[in-house]
């Protein structure tokens, strides 16, 4: 299931050993390099131990509508307690905001919102405010993290505005090639069910 970045926001982790919320999700942690929540900063709620307020994705063993679960408080550490994390944390990334170009230099606009795999937390989507001349016609764009070519500290730049483009126009375009046989048609004429003998006796 995809879900964005903004709704991730203020999610409650459930404890399964404290049997309700710990806290809530403040901000997602992206590796850049792996275009990735590798962990989310948490707010409020109980904190086991000074400073430990960073979840690791890898502990959370659901999520849902309720919330992400996972097995005890003691799960989350402190920004300096596993390496992978702080180097991340150190990068100070954000992936909103960042400004989108093609590789010819054609400015797209910024990244407004993302949206990652709920399963692994892997960016899929980014969602893109357009520029003030180009918002009339397309307000956002959406592209897939397979039209990323490069991340830096200040833009995403994207192999072709013209193939994303037409992606949206195909998307927007898209009928269903369907018949709906619960559907009355004008077309339609229920079945003879009388019998033969039914028919003898008109």
């Amino acid at each position: 299931m995809l879900v964005t970045s903004t709704r991730l926001i203020g999610t409650p982790i459930l404890s399964m050993q404290a049997g309700g919320p710990i806290g809530q999700i403040a901000e997602p942690i992206v590796d850049p390099d792996k275009l990735k929540i590798v962990a989310f900063r948490l707010t409020g709620g109980v904190v086991p131990r000074s400073g430990a307020n960073i979840l690791d994705v890898s502990s959370i063993r659901e999520y849902s509508q309720y919330g992400m679960v996972i097995d005890d408080i003691d799960e989350l550490v402190a920004p300096d307690d596993v390496i992978k994390i702080s180097e991340v944390i150190q990068l100070n990334f954000s992936l909103t905001g960042l400004k989108v170009e093609t590789k010819k230099g054609s400015k797209l606009g910024k990244v407004l919102d993302y949206a990652v795999n709920s399963n692994d937390f892997i960016v899929q989507q980014i969602i893109v405010k357009r520029p003030i001349i180009k918002s009339f016609i397309d307000p956002e764009l959406t592209i897939h993290r397979r039209e990323i070519i490069e991340i830096t500290d200040y833009k995403i730049i994207i192999k072709d505005e013209e193939k994303v483009l037409k992606e949206k126009a195909e998307k927007e375009d898209f009928v269903p090639n369907f018949v709906n046989p619960f559907r009355e048609s004008p077309d339609f004429a229920p079945a003879d069910t009388k019998t033969p003998a039914d028919k003898d006796t008109e």
